[in-house]
């Protein structure tokens, strides 16, 4: 039987999970933390340490661990059902809510994970074209399907738009499927569009890549060229999602796409994920208006489930409220401001890159366009910056600021503090 979880060290964790979980975790972020509690914008670890939570989940905890608005929405549905099968009265409401808030969808389908939903919208673009190709950008982070791990980070830089598998296990005729270019390379786009538009079923980007924000009329472009060749264009705002606007990506830059897929915010830190779209593209879910040769078929166990589903209301609900984005804004252009000053204080070659509710640090001199600028810039140095970070009690992904609606002026203060204290050690390498 497994031991109590009672007087457990987070050394005692680590050696349990190195037993039974490969490298010891996950496979998410850093094995080396066991993180037990999170309270607004802060957790602690089985050790007790405290941090300041700029990881948030990798991003679903926009409003703060335990919301006590979310936690009551929550309680009461435990008591009610945990999921059906079926459908429920919450996941038709919060579906309402996103078709009003997201610029393209017209109708949305449930899944439980951002990889489905990524997975579905390009089987989608497929079955509405009739098409087998799909174009995305390298560097960009599209779930975990073979397509998707397609020069998602490659190490060895091959000439576009050939692709780099980023994983064993995947089949050629997967990687045959795939072809990649650089972002924010506007006539690069246009052209490789064009080149292979009897082929293409569909483009998939993010609207801001991981954190590269879309060069002036990148989006514009792929919008002009997917709607001239008769492609699907998918927006992956699974992190963008009600985080860069509360109309995501989509409305921040006033590109709307055919297709977008949502995650994270929506189902408010429960597994909760979706494809939303036009309604002749979405048709190709339901048999009876595609027939059989259309037909997309989808089930997920969870699908829609209503634990998930009063979460993500509860937290659409507190998003609409007057001055949660200004001052999340708020938040990210403080820290933003004190990464900026602190590096040029000790001479280091840096630039922050990003939104100010999604960023982080690029130890580079030169400008940050697309996976390869990233690629290029000092990779160690960050890394013994956010170690400085986490020693100071700062938690965040290896490369990603989340601000979130919950982090106080005292987390800020505390924040700008330890920026400082890490910035000290930057010139040690």
């Amino acid at each position: 039987m497994p031991e109590s979880h009672s007087a457990k060290t987070q050394t005692d964790w680590l050696a349990r999970a190195a037993k039974v979980l490969p490298a010891g975790g996950f496979g998410n972020f850093d094995p080396s933390i066991v993180v037990k509690e999170g309270r607004g914008g802060r957790v602690w670890d089985e050790d007790g340490k405290e941090y300041i939570d700029f990881l948030i989940g990798s991003g679903p905890m926009l409003v703060g661990h335990g919301h006590p608005e979310v936690l009551e929405a929550v309680t009461t549905q435990l008591s009610k059902g945990f999921t059906f099968f079926a459908s429920n009265a919450a996941g038709i409401e919060l579906a309402e809510v996103i078709c009003d808030a997201t610029p393209c969808a017209e109708q949305v389908r449930y899944v439980s994970t951002g990889s489905e939903a990524d997975m579905y919208a390009m089987r989608l673009a497929r079955a509405h074209t009739g098409r087998d190709l799909i174009l995305k950008f390298e560097g960009g982070y599209h779930g975990m399907s073979g397509e998707a791990l397609m020069s998602l980070a490659p190490q060895r830089l091959e000439n576009f738009p050939q692709p780099v598998p980023d994983s064993a296990g995947i089949p050629q005729s997967v990687q045959d499927s795939v072809i990649v270019a650089p972002f924010n390379d506007t006539d690069f786009a246009r052209s490789i569009i064009a080149e292979y538009a009897d082929r293409l079923a569909g483009v998939i980007v993010e609207p801001l890549q991981r954190l590269i924000p879309p060069a002036p009329g990148f989006l514009e472009a792929l919008r002009e060229e997917t709607t001239r060749h008769g492609l699907v264009l998918i927006f992956d705002e699974v992190v963008t999602g009600f985080r860069l606007a509360y109309g995501g990506g989509q409305e921040l830059y006033g590109v709307t796409p055919d297709l977008c897929t949502l995650g994270k915010v929506i189902g408010g830190g429960f597994p909760m994920a979706a494809i939303a779209g036009k309604t002749e593209i979405m048709a190709h879910f339901d048999k009876n208006k595609v027939g059989e040769a259309g037909f997309t078929f989808q089930v997920g166990t969870l699908s829609g489930n209503p634990v998930a589903a009063v979460a993500g209301l509860k937290t659409l609900e507190i998003l609409r409220r007057p001055g949660i984005y200004d001052g999340m804004r708020t938040t990210g252009k403080q820290i933003i401001a004190a990464l900026e000053r602190e590096a040029a204080r000790v001479h280091v070659p840096a630039q922050v890159v990003g939104d100010p509710v999604l960023f982080d640090v690029v130890f580079t001199e030169a400008e940050v366009r697309d996976y390869r600028d990233v690629l290029a810039a000092d990779a160690d140095r960050l890394t013994l910056f956010n170690r400085g970070l986490r020693e100071q009690g700062v938690l965040k992904a290896p490369n990603k600021f989340y601000a979130c609606a919950a982090h106080s002026a005292a987390d800020i203060a505390s924040t700008v503090e330890a920026i400082a204290t890490a910035a000290d050690h930057l010139n040690t390498l």
